[in-house]
């Protein structure tokens, strides 16, 4: 009897705060900076979607959006949830809300890389010898696409505006690859995660674009949630994630779609660091 009336007070616990939740958003609203093009985007988070909806107990939807600052204005407007964000943009989140949390990062993420990269033929083959050169980045407020390749580039003598022939930002990883393959640039910056997708399903052939020069390492990407969402719920998100078991076939399957085999649990100060390149790249005051 004991037992009975301690599993019927669970499940009622456990009513109560989906209905909680429910009555605070009919919704998880999931969206992801747009660092890769939206059809890829759609690939990647559409399961991440279905198995947080699983595992919360309450529809969860993907959103695509046009650019990283709708991601920001997104959640500081309650308009998005959960965001899988770069660490510059966390950074940016973190000062417009006040309150963002960073839930969990993968594993690979708190010792991140950009790649830079050229052509065979373009006798590049140091970070002096981008000088006088046409360079791409990705998007503004990437982390690996700009904000750490340039910072980077300042520490090793090298100011973009002052010694590049031109640079210009692709929007996006894929893109910025592209651009250097089709030697519309002749060098770019992007995230190392995303070069090796780039090469491992032959969407850029290596031996047309080659890295270069690799950065040291930095934190990166987080999934963030707003700071008034319900505590429980907070958790139960970050649990989610963690619990995903790289032996498991269904989760592995799921795990690298984000090319990842743990997640692991991050704080705000882990970003500061972010913070501080943003900083002394001239991108944040």
């Amino acid at each position: 009897m004991i037992r009975f009336v301690i599993a019927c007070v669970a499940v009622a616990l456990v009513s109560l705060y989906t209905s909680a939740w429910s009555e605070e958003l009919r919704e998880l609203r999931v969206s992801a900076i747009p660092d890769e093009n939206p059809t890829e985007l759609m690939r990647i988070y559409t399961p991440f979607v279905e198995y947080l909806s699983r595992e919360l107990g309450i529809p969860v939807k993907f959103y695509n959006v046009v650019d990283y600052a709708a991601t920001v204005e997104g959640l500081a407007a309650k308009k998005l949830d959960l965001v899988w964000y770069g660490g510059f943009t966390f950074v940016q989140a973190r000062r417009r809300t006040g309150n963002a949390i960073p839930l969990v990062s993968r594993e690979e993420d708190l010792q991140f890389h950009s790649k830079f990269i050229t052509r065979p033929d373009t006798g590049i083959t140091t970070l002096a010898d981008l000088k006088g050169r046409t360079f791409s980045f990705g998007s503004v407020s990437s982390t690996s696409g700009h904000l750490m390749p340039r910072y980077f580039l300042l520490q090793n003598g090298i100011n973009p505006e002052r010694d590049f022939a031109t640079f210009s930002f692709s929007g996006a990883h894929d893109a910025t690859a592209l651009w250097v393959e089709s030697g519309k640039v002749d060098a770019g910056a992007l995230n190392e995660a995303v070069w090796g997708k780039l090469v491992e399903r032959k969407k850029v052939d290596p031996n047309k674009v080659k890295v270069f020069w690799t950065t040291p390492p930095y934190i990166d990407y987080v999934w963030t949630v707003r700071g008034d969402l319900d505590r429980a719920l907070v958790d139960k998100i970050a649990a989610a994630f963690i619990k995903l078991n790289y032996n498991t076939p269904a989760d592995r399957a799921l795990m690298d779609l984000q090319r990842t085999k743990r997640y692991v649990r991050v704080t705000t100060e882990q970003f500061k660091p972010a913070e501080e390149a943003a900083i002394a790249a001239g991108l944040l005051q």
